[in-house]
């Protein structure tokens, strides 16, 4: 694969391009640097809901055109929410690299903001929100729940889904100051992967890009607050839940500042329970049993979404006949030992070794290459780091493992609970 190059137009919008031409096809995608970690008080879902608003047409294409004209070429599209950015992309056989540059450039410039899209699209989240959350068992668990327990600022705390009343209020002067604040060129990275001739690429950008007009970007703004001062508990009942569950959430290190301490958290959570030979998978599934199910990851949606402040959250369903209290001992016991005694090289080994794996799978998906190139580029202003990140990985010791382990302490975490409506069934 060719060397990943950078550049940034007049109007302050960064550009990541990162040819290779094994496959005859290109990536597009345009990251903007906001995520619902930065919608407005009293307007929950509103990042979610205005990027539904983003395929709405703009000032110069009709309704569905965005649509039509990708897959007409033969491509596919999509677009995404997450916690501190939001990401739109094509992927495109090469020839119609050009199409996907102007779609995406024409809806920088002026989306279509009108009311009928505007109520019309507040349905289609609110029917999302009904299949994903509230008629699904374990909806919106853990990340709708356990942030409010954890946190207790708005960002960090709030459903960035969406509550129903909030969307509903949304009205079109939300949106066009939304757009206007976030949705300039100088707060996003665009990002052309694949099989493209990066001087044509260069070409093409400038060409519609450089016109969209420059507004500057908003200031950065920290989500910071203290980690809890003991521990905080939380209650859920699910009307749809087969079994209870539970999800424990601490404080990591910052992603971007701490990045070798944050990705030390990523090797802790393969050590407890990626893999049946896993310490959690081991003892709560297989010697045990008290959980049917157990889980740890480093950010609610998957690591390197978000910067400070960031979730490592464990989570198990149980029966009911096991109580939460015997569930929390086991992995507070599994914790201490993995703090008082680092896993061998051997077991980091494993665990990395099917991390990397994966990551080299994802990335010979070009869409998921040319997200991720715009995400690190966003987040750590370094897309290069992407194909460092199996290095540095392997490069945690048992030491920084165990350190990570000590780190998750139970007088500094929350503890969401989740029973079926009406007890066990």
């Amino acid at each position: 694969m060719a060397e990943t190059s950078r550049f940034t137009l007049h109007n302050g919008l960064r550009v990541v391009l990162a040819p290779d031409p094994t496959a005859p096809v290109v990536g597009v995608a345009v990251h903007y640097d906001v995520g619902f970690r930065s919608e407005p008080e009293g307007r929950t879902g509103f990042a979610h809901l205005f990027e539904h608003l983003m395929f709405q047409g703009s000032e110069s294409l009709e309704k569905l055109a965005h649509f039509k004209i990708v897959q007409s070429s033969g491509g596919t599209f999509n677009g995404s929410t997450h916690p501190d950015y939001t990401d739109y992309y094509e992927v495109l056989p090469s020839a119609a690299l050009e199409r996907a540059l102007f779609l995406e450039a024409d809806r920088m410039r002026a989306p279509k903001l009108t009311r009928e899209n505007l109520a019309n699209q507040i349905d289609v989240v609110k029917e999302e929100i009904r299949l994903n959350v509230l008629n699904r068992p374990y909806g919106g668990f853990p990340w709708i729940l356990l942030p409010p327990v954890l946190y207790s600022t708005f960002p960090n705390a709030h459903n960035g889904y969406g509550d129903f009343t909030d969307l509903e209020q949304a009205s079109l002067d939300d949106c066009a100051a939304f757009f206007d604040t976030y949705y300039s060129p100088a707060n996003a990275v665009l990002t052309v992967a694949g099989d493209f001739e990066p001087d044509r690429a260069r070409e093409l950008i400038e060409k519609h890009f450089g016109d969209v007009p420059h507004r500057p970007a908003p200031p950065k703004r920290s989500f910071a607050e203290p980690p809890p001062a003991g521990e905080v508990r939380g209650q859920h009942t699910d009307p749809h839940a087969p079994l209870p569950a539970l999800a424990v959430g601490y404080r990591m290190p910052d992603p971007v500042g701490e990045l070798d301490a944050y990705l030390a958290n990523l090797v802790l959570a393969g050590v407890l329970t990626d893999g049946d030979g896993s310490r959690l998978q081991q003892r709560l599934v297989h010697r045990e049993p008290l959980v049917t199910d157990i889980g740890a990851g480093a950010g609610l949606f998957g690591p390197f979404e978000a910067r400070d402040p960031d979730t490592f959250s464990i989570t198990a369903i149980h029966s009911p006949d096991v109580s939460a209290e015997r569930v929390l001992a086991a992995v507070d016991e599994e914790l201490e030992k993995l703090a008082a005694t680092p896993p061998d090289a051997q077991e980091l080994a494993k665990v990395t070794a099917r991390w990397s794996a994966s990551l080299h799978a994802e990335h010979d998906r070009l869409m998921s290459r040319t997200l991720s190139l715009g995400a690190f580029e966003l987040l750590y202003g370094d897309p290069s780091l992407v194909s460092r990140l199996p290095d540095r990985m392997a490069a945690v010791t048992g030491e920084d493992v165990a350190a990570a382990a000590k780190a998750l302490r139970p007088d500094s975490r929350a503890v969401l609970l989740v029973e079926p409506e009406g007890g066990a069934k």
